[in-house]
């Protein structure tokens, strides 16, 4: 696991170390030394500790602009033991709400499985960004029948064509601008069959 980095093809555009508003701002990543791990497995020190002992992530792309949020997440996702949500919404989510972000992309496709707990936090995510969305990209089918087996999922915008989009590919804004338009071509479906 050590081999697998966060993307990194857009820190030219955006990194969260130097951005002021972000809950990484100033913090230092060595090449060499491997201090973040997963159990006995250790990571590539880009990623992010965010309070978790199973969940590590990174913020790809925060644009204040566009209210939008990129977070790739590498790890097992366990609210049942750890909590996990609750240090993602309090310590990464909240002041990225508090900063105007209400879209939120969340990448998992090195998420090897997920515990439930409750859907508290998640509940609360959503109330918080009324006129917003989280949506899931490239989670494994394993994990998406996880979050769907414990009605995890309804929080989250959720569309086949999801995992199928090439997101390493694009930029950001052309990431955030097809999911946009995927779920405007679902809403408008949805209201036109109402």
């Amino acid at each position: 696991m050590h081999n697998i980095e966060p993307h990194y093809l857009w820190l030219e555009l955006y990194d969260p170390s130097d951005d002021p508003r972000s809950p990484f701002f100033m913090r230092q990543y060595s090449e060499f030394e491997y201090t973040n791990k997963i159990y006995n497995f250790v990571l590539h020190p880009r990623w992010d500790y965010f309070g978790s002992e199973t969940l590590l992530l990174k913020v790809l792309m925060v644009n204040y602009d566009r209210q939008y949020a990129v977070i790739e997440l590498i790890g097992e996702w366990n609210d049942a033991i750890n909590n996990d949500i609750m240090f993602l919404k309090r310590d990464v989510i909240d002041p990225m709400i508090e900063d105007g972000i209400d879209k939120f992309i969340i990448i998992g496709e090195n998420v090897l499985n997920f515990h439930c707990s409750d859907d508290s936090y998640y509940e609360e995510w959503r109330t918080d960004i009324p006129d917003g969305w989280i949506a899931l990209l490239s989670f494994q089918d394993h994990v998406m029948k996880e979050l769907d087996e414990n009605r995890i999922s309804q929080y989250f915008e959720v569309e086949e064509e999801f995992f199928f989009i090439p997101w390493r590919s694009l930029k950001p804004d052309m990431l955030f601008k097809k999911i946009t338009q995927l779920l405007s071509r679902r809403i408008g479906n949805e209201i036109s069959n109402f």
